[in-house]
């Protein structure tokens, strides 16, 4: 690998490998892991590595214009026309009251909730797939009845949408380069 690696030890239990934009290398990693467990660790996953290093410049070299405010303001109406209702659907079925839905053009979250029963969507969610969407109000509904992400949580989700993985796949491979467009 070419790229530098800047290592952060840290009070976790993992490694984590994360690119960024300027293709900068970090690696996150338990406090006490020694140097050549590091090592081995990037030289096992170097292909992997290097595939995402590449998913990241063509992300780069696609990038898309932004998004206009006349565009930003058609997804915003067409989500609060479509969010509420997929709220409603899914929030009798998981058995939790709703406050109040709203949407915005977030940069770093599809959805979010509060313990008051509030709920934020992202207006690109427009863009996204019916069952994309569905999967982001169901996440956010689980929430309210788990406000973490614990087994207890995922098996909630996974009880109303067993197919969630696929949406959290679809979110991965091509969210950012939605929400990159967000000015």
């Amino acid at each position: 690998m070419m790229q530098k690696i800047n290592v952060i030890r840290s009070n976790r239990r993992t490694i984590a490998v994360e690119i960024k934009s300027d293709l900068q290398i970090i690696v996150r990693v338990p406090i006490r892991m020694k140097d050549k467990d590091i090592e081995r660790f990037l030289e096992e996953n170097k292909t992997l590595i290097e595939k995402h290093i590449e998913a990241v410049k063509n992300r780069q070299a696609q990038q898309l214009q932004s998004f206009t405010d006349g565009e930003i303001k058609k997804l915003a109406d067409a989500a609060v026309s479509d969010i509420p209702v997929r709220v409603k659907k899914y929030a009798s079925l998981i058995g939790v009251t709703v406050n109040k839905v709203t949407i915005r053009n977030q940069k770093t979250r599809w959805g979010s909730c509060s313990s008051k029963g509030n709920l934020n969507f992202n207006c690109l969610l427009m863009l996204c797939p019916e069952n994309v969407r569905d999967y982001i109000v169901v996440h956010e509904l689980c929430h309210l009845k788990e406000m973490n992400h614990s087994p207890r949580f995922w098996a909630q989700v996974e009880q109303i949408l067993p197919d969630y993985k696929g949406c959290q796949k679809w979110l991965k491979e091509n969210g950012n380069m939605l929400i990159g467009r967000l000015r």
